[in-house]
């Protein structure tokens, strides 16, 4: 897979979990990345404006699917401007059970538990894994294993009434040290 289409779907992916969160509207949609993951996606070392540089120019596949896309940075911090389109593209390929929505919708109810969050992530990929964390941010990650097109890390936090999470890139993750 290319730098260009782990960047591709990354957007997707994040648009996707914006949408499961606060729901569709056809709308622009400015998303921010570190040089540091973008460099991840694209294997290099690239300054911010190498970088620039490198995403000055999108690929067609990716035009074709989400719109003009144009990135802006300032200093090491990246924005990615998505047209409306873009948010259509997303919305109109989503599948109704997609898991970045079943698992939103099971965070947000307060009898969430562990355990649910194990099931869930079974139900959907034979191959899991499961770790508690003892870093004072997250409690415990799960991610599927093997699985190409979910490599995301998923960190939870119990706050006791309900549970938050955040999702890493592998090496994103491992740069975090968690």
């Amino acid at each position: 897979m290319t730098g260009f289409e782990k960047l591709e779907n990354s957007l997707i992916d994040v648009i996707k979990e914006e949408q499961a969160k606060l729901g569709f509207k056809e709308e622009k949609i400015h998303l921010y990345y570190p040089l540091s993951s973008l460099n991840h996606f694209f294997s290099a070392r690239d300054s911010a404006d190498e970088m620039a540089a490198r995403l000055s120019h999108m690929p067609e596949a990716l035009v074709e699917k989400l719109g003009q896309v144009t990135a802006t940075h300032r200093g090491d911090r990246f924005c990615f401007y998505i047209p409306e389109p873009g948010s259509v593209y997303v919305h109109e390929n989503m599948k109704e059970n997609e898991f970045i929505k079943v698992l939103i919708e099971l965070v947000q109810q307060h009898d969430c538990t562990k355990e649910k969050l194990l099931n869930l992530f079974a139900s959907y990929w034979e191959k899991t894994e499961y770790q508690d964390m003892n870093n004072g941010e997250f409690d415990f990650y799960i991610r599927f294993v093997d699985k190409e097109d979910d490599m995301y890390y998923y960190c939870f936090k119990d706050e006791g009434f309900h549970f938050i999470y955040h999702r890493f890139l592998p090496e994103d993750y491992e740069e975090f040290g968690f």
